[in-house]
């Protein structure tokens, strides 16, 4: 009786496994087999889509001084420039602009700048000119619409001893050519609303080459200006310039570009030359939400 109890238990457990290792084969029979995870390399840090925008890293700092490029900011990241720009005119004379840039980010794909100005030349001490609020727009996020259009605002609140206010409209292009290679275009038109009414229009592009990915690039840098006044418009003065544009990135957080542009025309100057520098106030860190950039390991 105990030798047929143990048999029954013994063919009971051999059952039951044998079902349950049919089960498991059919089971992995249907499930599809799960291949390795593959890496991608080769892709520059600096062309990888960062922030709610989806935009490349490299349009998160000003690469082109004459050239904006969509937004620099996410919602609530701040920086500062600092701008030096020199014209030096073919009379031998020169005048220079210093201004000093506030960008925040805005929730919408939008980003406010602020600027105050100064200017000096060689016959007077630096002196205020103006300070000036700027409000640009992308329509959609980054890679949505061709060539990235963003729309872009900006009023000058002149000193009254320096001159009228002034009104600057213009339309921003950007986009990555091919890898390492990066482009922009501003269509540009700007009023003063009083005095002698100047209209500006002009146009400024720039083109980029990636030489160490996030540290240096080098490109070339264009603006054409056409300039009237009352009592001028059919004599406008002409500009146009050209030259040499680098953008070294000690850091993440800091970029410093340097442009000298050569004038091309007789109304133009002889060289107008740029130097900004650009540092991170406050930007979102993924692991630690936003924080002043100074204390993020790099």
């Amino acid at each position: 009786m105990m030798n047929k109890t143990y048999y029954t238990v013994f063919s009971l457990a051999a059952t039951l496994f044998l079902t349950a290792t049919t089960s498991t084969k059919a089971q992995s029979a249907d499930a599809p087999e799960r291949l390795p995870e593959v890496k991608i390399t080769g892709q520059l840090a600096e062309e990888t889509p960062v922030g709610p925008y989806e935009q490349p890293e490299w349009t998160t700092h000003r690469r082109f001084s004459t050239t904006r490029v969509y937004l620099q900011r996410a919602p609530w990241e701040v920086e500062f420039e600092q701008w030096w720009r020199g014209r030096f005119k073919r009379d031998g004379t020169s005048g220079h602009l210093f201004q000093e840039e506030l960008s925040v980010g805005l929730p919408y794909r939008a980003q406010l700048d602020l600027y105050e100005n100064w200017v000096s030349d060689d016959h007077s001490h630096m002196r205020h000119h103006d300070v000036a609020t700027e409000l640009r727009w992308a329509p959609a996020d980054w890679g949505k619409i061709p060539l990235n259009p963003t729309l872009y605002g900006e009023w000058k609140f002149v000193d009254k001893t320096q001159g009228p206010d002034v009104f600057e409209l213009k339309v921003l292009l950007g986009e990555e050519l091919t890898p390492r290679w990066h482009w922009g275009l501003n269509a540009i038109y700007e009023q003063e609303v009083g005095g002698s009414r100047t209209t500006e229009w002009a146009f400024s592009q720039g083109v980029s080459y990636t030489l160490i990915d996030e540290k240096l690039s080098a490109g070339v840098e264009m603006k054409f200006t056409h300039e009237t006044a009352v009592g001028t418009r059919s004599n406008p003065e002409i500009k146009f310039v050209i030259g040499p544009s680098f953008q070294w990135r000690p850091w993440s957080w800091m970029h410093l570009d340097i442009v000298p542009l050569l004038g091309t025309t007789g109304d133009s100057p002889r060289v107008e030359a740029y130097a900004v520098l650009g540092i991170d106030l406050w930007s979102k860190d993924k692991h630690h939400g936003f924080v002043p950039t100074s204390t993020r390991s790099q």
